[in-house]
């Protein structure tokens, strides 16, 4: 699933949509649809985009007249600029010069328009580029899940997933079983500072390309080529040698070195 890095990355490749006017929009998949196709289509027609914001994993296109529409990507959606629409095309945004598609093989994303943010995205957590370390670690200290939980958790931290929670938590040197609230202070600040300079080195490199991920002219990320624990199942840990573990938190497969995190 597209994280943070990645949804940045989007964000700054269709920034120059910016002050366009949509014409007209066509979906063609109710399934990745948060509202009636026909509603959210009359409701497109006319408006003029006045910017485009990343909140977390969702990309927030904001109209005139008080109006969002947003998206979130899923698993393999892609927010593509100019082109044909192919097989996985289901969603045209025509604009007064040129055309913005979604497109999306297994379609588990979501495309709504709402009359400002919508609930779901007002509920998320702050950015984790701009909270503080003394507010991350006063949030930290009310959650008694597991470290690498509480960092998939949208409403701690929004924009973490997976890939990035791993490489975080590697650099910072600490377990993913270990209990947030029970971090002391110095592995909390450390742990702070992972999270943000591995977010802003992935941006950098234009996030991780794992399976179907592109900007939206089609261009795959690099970062994926710097990950020294996610995916590396049985590989030589870059530090210390020893083999990179998998095991499951909140179901989700986490990547760790058993030497150098500790609890």
């Amino acid at each position: 699933m597209p994280e943070l890095p990645e949804v940045e990355t989007v964000v700054r490749s269709i920034a120059r949509i910016a002050g366009r006017r949509i014409v007209s929009a066509e979906f063609s998949c109710q399934r990745i649809l948060r509202g009636d196709a026909d509603e959210m289509s009359a409701a497109l027609a006319g408006r003029r985009i006045r910017g485009i914001q990343r909140r977390g994993k969702f990309i927030v296109i904001e109209l005139d007249a008080g109006r969002c529409l947003t998206v979130h990507l899923g698993m393999t959606g892609k927010l593509l600029l100019g082109g044909a629409p192919g097989r996985h095309t289901h969603a045209v945004v025509n604009l007064d010069r040129g055309v913005l598609r979604y497109e999306d093989q297994r379609q588990f994303g979501k495309i709504e328009v709402s009359d400002g943010l919508p609930a779901r995205v007002e509920k998320l957590g702050p950015e984790p580029l701009e909270v503080t370390a003394a507010e991350f670690a006063a949030r930290l200290k009310r959650r008694k899940a597991r470290i690498k939980s509480v960092l998939l958790d949208q409403r701690f931290v929004r924009g973490v997933g997976n890939i990035y929670a791993d490489e975080a938590l590697f650099r910072a040197g600490i377990h993913p079983l270990a209990i947030g609230a029970r971090l002391r202070p110095e592995r909390i600040k450390r742990l702070h500072h992972a999270i943000v300079e591995v977010l802003t080195q992935a941006i950098a490199k234009g996030g991780s390309s794992i399976s179907d991920y592109v900007d939206a002219d089609g261009r795959r990320g690099f970062f994926q080529f710097e990950h020294r624990v996610y995916q590396r199942t049985g590989d030589p840990c870059v530090t210390c040698g020893t083999p990179i573990r998998r095991t499951l938190v909140a179901q989700r497969g986490t990547h760790y070195c058993p030497k150098c995190q500790t609890h």
